[in-house]
C-alpha cells in the first residue's frame, strides 16, 4: 500500500491474506489522469460496494507527475493498490508519450502478474489507458473498456480509443451511436452494452458551490478549459490566447490543461493573460462550478469533454474550440467556434446567448452507469474462451 507519499516507485497491495473466505471477483480499475479519474469514481464506488467484487485501484501516468495533485485525490477516497509511473515531469512531448507508454506496459504487465485480477477496467483514450490495455491483452487478464465506440480526434485520441477497443473483451459504451460504431467495428454483438457514461452519475449528489467558494475562484463568469491537440506549443499559445482574448471585460477563471504535447503553450497563454487560474479542481470543486454557472447564465469555453457531456447534462452552454471533440456527439448545449481567432470565438460566444436552456437534452444515460458496469463485471465470466478469444464478427 502507498504510503502518505509517493516515492517515485511502483507499490503493490496483496490483494487478500492467506486463509481468508473464497476471495470476491478482483476489478483492477486503472485510472491515470484527471480526465477519466472523475468518470471512474461512481464505477469504482458501485465496484466497492458489490457483494461479488473486490476493488484495486491503480493510480498511473499523468496522476504520479509532481506534485500530483491528481494522485490525492485519487489516494483521498479509495485505498490505492498499485501506482504505475509513467511520464516525466516537464516532458510532455509526443517523443516522450511514446517512451512513457513502454514503460507503462512493462510496469503494468508485473502490477497484474502481482495482483492477479480478473478483470481490468480501463476508460476512454489515454495512453495510460493504452498500455493498461496492452499488457491486459497480450498478458491474457480479461479487459473491460468503458467510453469505447466515441469519436474524438484530440492528439491521437481516436486512434488510440479504437485500439483499445480492439484489445478489450468486453465494451461499456456511452451511448447508442457508440455502441452500434463497436458492432460495426467487428466486435461481437453480445460483448457490447449500452451502460451510459458514469460522467453522468455523481453529477445530482454535488451541490452548487457555496457564495464563499465561489468568491475564492473570483466568482467567474467564464470557465475557460483548453486541452492541446498536439501541435507546436507556439500554435497552441496563439489559440489560448485566442480565446482568453475573444472574453475580454468578462470575468474568468482559466484551468491549466492535461499533461498532453503543446501543454506548454497553452500554460503561457493563461500565464501571460493576467487573471485568475487554478492548476486543477478536485471534482466535486469543478461540477459545482459548472452548476453554479449554469444557474448564473455562465459558460464553459474551450475543447474539453466536459463540455459535451457534464455540461450538457446541468445544461450549461460551451463553446467548443478547434478539432479535438470532432466527431463526438454534440448536444444542444454546444456551439462550435467557426475557427480559433478572436472573432469566431467571440461569435460562438454571442451564439450562446440564444440557447433554450431548459430544452437541452444528452444521449448519456440516467446517471446509473457505475451500478450496470459493477453488474457486468460480477455476471461475466472473464475466463470464458468466447470472451477472451478475440474474433472479428463479420
Amino acid at each position: 500500500m502507498i504510503g502518505d507519499g509517493w516515492d517515485g516507485e511502483p507499490s503493490v497491495r496483496p490483494a487478500h491474506e492467506p486463509d481468508e473466505a473464497p476471495r470476491l471477483r478482483r476489478v483492477a480499475v486503472v485510472t491515470g489522469s484527471r480526465a477519466d479519474f472523475g468518470l471512474l469514481r461512481p464505477v469504482m464506488k458501485a465496484v466497492e460496494a458489490h457483494p461479488e467484487l473486490e476493488l484495486l485501484t491503480i493510480a498511473a501516468g499523468a496522476h504520479l507527475i509532481q506534485p500530483a495533485l491528481t494522485f490525492r485525490d485519487v489516494k483521498a477516497e479509495f485505498t490505492v493498490t498499485d501506482s504505475i509511473p509513467m511520464q516525466v515531469a516537464g516532458r510532455s512531448g509526443r517523443a516522450d508519450d511514446v517512451q512513457a507508454v513502454g514503460v507503462g506496459i512493462a510496469r503494468f504487465g508485473r502490477s497484474f502478474t502481482a495482483l492477479q485480477p480478473d478483470w481490468v477496467v480501463v476508460l476512454g483514450d489515454r495512453i495510460e489507458a493504452l498500455a493498461a490495455a496492452v499488457a491486459a491483452s497480450i498478458g491474457g487478464w480479461a479487459l473491460a473498456h468503458i467510453h469505447g465506440g466515441d469519436r474524438a480526434e484530440g492528439v491521437s485520441d481516436e486512434s488510440i480509443r479504437h485500439a483499445v477497443s480492439k484489445l478489450a473483451h468486453l465494451h461499456l459504451a456511452a451511448t447508442d451511436v457508440s455502441a452500434d460504431r463497436l458492432r460495426r467495428m467487428g466486435e461481437r454483438p453480445d460483448h457490447v452494452h449500452t451502460v451510459g457514461s458514469p460522467a453522468i452519475d455523481d453529477l445530482a449528489s454535488i451541490s452548487p458551490l457555496s457564495d464563499t467558494d465561489y468568491a475564492e475562484l473570483g466568482e467567474p463568469e467564464v470557465v475557460v478549459l483548453m486541452h492541446p491537440i498536439g501541435r507546436h506549443a507556439e500554435e497552441e499559445e496563439l489559440a489560448a490566447s485566442n480565446a482568453l482574448g475573444a472574453l475580454s471585460g468578462r470575468r474568468v477563471l482559466a484551468l491549466l490543461p492535461n499533461h498532453d504535447p503543446g501543454r506548454a503553450g497553452i500554460v503561457r497563454a493563461i500565464r501571460h493573460a493576467d487573471l485568475p487560474w487554478r492548476e486543477h479542481l478536485p471534482r466535486p470543486i469543478f461540477v459545482g462550478l459548472l452548476k453554479r454557472l449554469s444557474a448564473g447564465q455562465g459558460l464553459l469555453v474551450g475543447n474539453s469533454s466536459a463540455g459535451l457531456i457534464e455540461a450538457a447534462a446541468l445544461r450549461l452552454p460551451v463553446v467548443d474550440i478547434g478539432d479535438r471533440q470532432a466527431g463526438r456527439e454534440r448536444p444542444g448545449n454546444v456551439i462550435h467556434a467557426e475557427g480559433e481567432s478572436v472573432e469566431a470565438v467571440r461569435a460562438a460566444v454571442a451564439a450562446c446567448q440564444s440557447i433554450q436552456r431548459g430544452a437541452i437534452t444528452h444521449p448519456y444515460g440516467d446517471g446509473r452507469a457505475g451500478e450496470r458496469i459493477a453488474r457486468l463485471l460480477a455476471a461475466t465470466d472473464p475466463r470464458d474462451n468466447r470472451l477472451l478469444r478475440k474474433r472479428n464478427a463479420y
